[in-house]
C-alpha cells in the first residue's frame, strides 16, 4: 500500500499543495524527552520550494517545540491527510533548520508568502524521504474555512508586544531546550 517517491512533483505535489492543513513532528535527542506534533495550515504559510525542499511560515504561538528540536538535531516529519477525496496520506522526511524574523536570510523567504502576521520564523526543510500510503484510516471531514484568529491575534500585538509574548512563552521548550530566545531584551527606560 505505502510507497517511497523519489521527489515531490507532479500529483504528490499537486496534494501537499492542495491541503488545508498539514502535521509537523520533531523530537529532542534525550531518549525521555517529549515527542512534539503540531498542526499547521493558516492558508498562504506553505510552499513547495522545489523537489526536495518545502518551507513553512511559523508563527508565534504559545510554544516553541519545534523550533527548539531542529536547533538541536535538525529531525522533522510533516504529513499531509486527505480529509475530502480519495484516501491518501503523504509524509516528508528530512532535515529542518529555522530562518528567524531577524536572520538576513528571512528577508529573502519572506515573500514566498502571502500570510505574514505573527511571523517569528521561516522553518526550511530539506527532504530526505518522500512517501504516501492509503489513508484508507482517515475520516472525510468538510473545510468549513479559515479561522483568522492567530495571525489577528499577533498582529493586534504588534511587533513589539510580540516580541515581548515571545520573550515570555517562547525561550525554552518544555524539556527545558533553547528555543526562539532571539528576540533582543528592550532596552531600558531612560531616565
Amino acid at each position: 500500500m505505502g510507497k517511497v517517491h523519489e521527489r515531490i512533483d507532479g500529483r504528490l505535489r499537486e496534494f501537499v499543495e492542495a491541503q488545508h492543513v498539514f502535521f509537523v513532528a520533531t523530537a529532542p535527542l534525550a531518549a525521555d524527552g517529549r515527542v512534539n506534533v503540531s498542526p499547521k495550515g493558516i492558508d498562504g504559510t506553505f510552499v513547495v520550494v522545489d523537489e526536495h525542499t518545502v518551507a513553512y511560515l511559523d508563527l508565534t504561538a504559545s510554544g516553541a517545540e519545534t523550533i527548539a528540536h531542529l536547533r538541536e538535531n535538525g529531525r522533522i516529519t510533516l504529513m499531509f491527510c486527505a480529509f475530502e477525496g480519495p484516501p491518501n496520506v503523504v509524509r516528508l522526511h528530512g532535515r529542518g533548520r529555522v530562518v528567524t524574523i531577524y536572520d538576513d536570510e528571512f528577508a529573502d523567504w519572506a515573500p514566498r508568502f502571502t500570510e505574514q502576521r505573527g511571523a517569528r520564523a521561516v522553518i526550511v526543510v530539506d527532504v530526505e524521504r518522500v512517501s504516501d500510503s492509503c489513508g484508507y484510516g482517515v475520516p472525510l471531514l468538510d473545510h468549513v474555512g479559515e479561522r483568522d484568529l492567530l495571525p489577528a491575534h499577533m498582529d493586534r500585538k504588534g511587533v513589539e508586544g510580540q516580541a515581548a509574548y515571545r520573550r515570555r512563552k517562547n525561550r525554552a521548550s518544555i524539556d527545558g531546550l533553547p528555543a526562539f530566545d532571539d528576540d533582543p531584551e528592550p532596552a531600558p527606560a531612560a531616565e
